[in-house]
């Protein structure tokens, strides 16, 4: 899969990325945001095994986001099961040097088209620590609500805190060409 943001694109996994994986998501102002099913330190060996679970995923919904030389960053869906298999949760990261560039905004907008389009769902959803202001700032910009906020749901390097579900649903995003 490929889908192209301006000068960066969010496409497959491939081998070729463990080095730039560890590169930026070895990093603790990274994996600060993250659950700790993101490893910190991340090692090489995360990187790999991280590669192949994303590969085996049926459809693909774990991608890489990557300029024309490296991977910079990842994104992806997890799609629910049961009763709730009409909803996916987003994630996604990117390596410190190119946060405040807009590429964030732009791969959840597009990989929230995507989903839309090619999965069957009428709702994702997103967990935001509540120290995570600038993923605040990015799912408000792509027409996420804030549903709730689940008090000291979260402990993270000895620190509780507050977490954030923000949502959108199918017809609550804007496709380009229809009007409002």
């Amino acid at each position: 899969m490929k889908i192209r943001i301006g000068e960066w694109q969010i496409r497959s996994f491939r081998p070729g990325d463990v080095d730039s994986i560890v590169k930026y998501g070895n990093n603790p102002n990274v994996s600060l945001q993250l659950t700790d099913r993101f490893p910190y330190p991340y090692t090489k060996e995360d990187a790999e095994a991280w590669i192949d679970f994303a590969g085996a995923q049926e459809p693909e919904t774990l991608f890489a986001l990557a300029d024309d030389k490296e991977l910079i960053g990842g994104i992806g869906l997890i799609p629910q099961e049961d009763v709730y298999s009409r909803s996916a949760m987003l994630g996604y990261w990117l390596g410190e040097p190119f946060w405040n560039l807009g590429i964030a905004t732009q791969a959840v907008r597009a990989i929230v088209d995507w989903a839309f389009e090619e999965l069957d769902l009428i709702r994702i959803f997103a967990f935001v620590f509540e120290s995570n202001t600038a993923s605040v700032k990015v799912l408000e910009k792509n027409g996420f609500t804030l549903e709730g906020t689940m008090r000291r749901a979260v402990f993270k390097r000895g620190r509780l805190m507050d977490q954030a579900l923000y949502a959108v649903l199918i017809d609550e995003v804007e496709r380009e060409g229809e009007e409002t």
